[in-house]
């Protein structure tokens, strides 16, 4: 399905019956990382999967910041009534959830972030790729916005990812309703694309 959201055209997908949650990608995947998940989850919540803007279906775009891709899910939510929100994001994703939840907390009840931040400076300079670009450039959150998160927050890390423990560390910190979670022998990604344990850890910290 198709929905214009904050002057874009987004493809997403939904499923199941119950309260909603979101499940947002990383940088240059789509929502088929969640095909797994989805089976899974959708006799617990009405799951929707999306393409963020300029991947997958949805529409392209000349220029590429995470809060444009915030503001999509946030008017998402809105123009789908959603209430009693769980939004789960992934790498970039999960970038997307904090700014959102930061932004209007009273949109969203639990959040996941899975993989918040990532060093990608070697990537970058060897692919110039615009949206690896994006990912070294921002965002810029505060201490101050992330007390704004109001959410139950769980924060997932694999304990072979690239990303800085310490840097979590902070967010959950100034998080005051949040828990930080090292899954032993994941990677930044593997417990996600297309793996189904992101779906246990959600029943187990959710349900």
């Amino acid at each position: 399905m198709f929905i214009n959201v904050n002057n874009i055209r987004l493809y997403y997908e939904k499923h199941g019956e119950g309260n909603p949650l979101i499940l947002l990608h990383g940088n240059e995947e789509n929502h088929f990382i969640f095909d797994e998940t989805v089976e899974k989850l959708k006799k617990y919540y009405t799951v929707y999967t999306l393409d963020s803007r300029d991947h997958g279906q949805s529409e392209k775009v000349k220029e590429y910041h995470y809060q444009d891709m915030a503001n999509d899910i946030k008017d998402f939510i809105k123009q789908l009534d959603l209430k009693n929100v769980t939004l789960m994001g992934s790498s970039d994703g999960a970038i997307i959830s904090l700014l959102a939840s930061s932004d209007e907390p009273e949109l969203i009840e639990n959040l996941i972030l899975a993989g918040v931040y990532q060093d990608m400076k070697s990537q970058y300079q060897k692919t110039k790729n615009p949206l690896i670009k994006l990912m070294l450039e921002e965002p810029h959150i505060s201490n101050k916005q992330l007390h704004q998160v109001k959410a139950k927050t769980l924060l997932l890390a694999g304990s072979d990812d690239l990303i800085k423990l310490d840097h979590i560390e902070r967010i959950s910190h100034h998080i005051e309703n949040s828990k930080f979670v090292i899954l032993d022998g994941e990677d930044h990604s593997s417990y996600i694309i297309h793996n189904d344990k992101i779906a246990d850890l959600i029943i187990q910290y959710f349900i």
